[in-house]
């Protein structure tokens, strides 16, 4: 390589197992730009596969078992309903969202936003409770983003690379800023409910689709069970016995559908209406970003 070089040096820190970890990672900033493309997707690489995201000390708890039984005692009992308001106002039944709709009634959902933005999730909170708000976060938050840069034809026309719109920092919770990314492998992830992989929205035709109602801490289960039996079932599978074609969601977070010793295939066919053969080989389906737009 013959062009001037520059080394670059990122350091991140998380925590695991309440333990301060890092990863330096290093790369090289060349004016070759096949080079640098080549070297900025290796590093967006290492920012969505490593765990270089972390709680920033909110509380976040595991799951253990059946959510229905986890304890439901919360110091907290938030309400959603302004966000169900807006979602019933303009969101259909199958998850399209009226986005002119949406900036006319822009200073309720900012409203809404920042009574996001003051809560403090502790462990006086449920699990239930966390799960619900850390959830109606991210789809929140996600509209939002959408909304400062409307019009657009995808999530993926705010930026690319280093300014993925999924890591940028726009989103405040107790004070600390947080990405889409951030919310959903720093704090959802974590706590080991893989269904809620079918109930954060990215805004996109392959995304499972925006619930028009609020997730909320005491119908949390019954909800998160709709997500996933609606998602399984929908168009953005093509599931037969022999020959299933499933949506790339399944691969991305593959180790989520499988932490419980289940293979992807077991995990599906519990939701499934048609039950795939367990020796079945699963193929992944071109992932839709457009905009999940209303047509009108």
């Amino acid at each position: 390589m013959n062009s001037a070089k520059v080394l670059l040096k990122f350091r991140f820190v998380w925590l695991k197992k309440n333990r301060p970890s890092e990863i330096t990672v290093i790369f090289i900033v060349t004016k070759n730009q096949t080079v640098m493309k080549k070297v900025i997707s290796i590093f967006i690489f290492c920012i969505f596969s490593v765990g270089c995201f972390s709680s920033k000390g909110l509380s976040n708890k595991k799951v253990d078992g059946n959510l229905k039984e986890a304890n439901t005692e919360s110091s907290v009992e938030l309400n959603h309903g302004a966000w169900t308001t807006l979602l019933q106002k303009h969101v259909n039944n199958d998850g399209f969202v009226d986005y002119k709709g949406f900036q006319k009634d822009r200073a309720q959902l900012d409203e809404y936003i920042r009574y996001l933005s003051v809560q403090h999730p502790d462990d006086t909170w449920s699990a239930q409770e966390q799960l619900a708000f850390y959830i109606n976060a991210y789809n929140a938050f996600t509209i939002q983003l959408i909304l400062d840069n409307y019009p657009l034809k995808s999530i993926k026309d705010i930026g690319k690379g280093l300014n993925d719109p999924f890591i940028q920092k726009n989103f405040m919770i107790d004070g600390k800023k947080f990405s889409l990314a951030g919310i959903e492998k720093g704090l959802l992830t974590p706590m080991g409910e893989p269904r809620i992989h079918f109930a954060i929205n990215c805004a996109s035709m392959s995304c499972p689709k925006l619930m028009n109602k609020a997730y909320t801490a005491e119908n949390i289960d019954e909800q998160l069970e709709m997500a996933a039996k609606g998602f399984v079932n929908s168009d953005k599978n093509k599931i037969s016995k022999d020959n299933p074609q499933v949506s790339m969601i399944f691969n991305w977070y593959k180790s989520a559908f499988t932490e419980n010793g289940k293979t992807v295939i077991e995990f599906i066919n519990q939701y499934s209406s048609t039950k795939i053969n367990p020796n079945a080989t699963l193929t992944y389906l071109d992932y839709d970003w457009s905009l999940n737009e209303q047509k009108k």
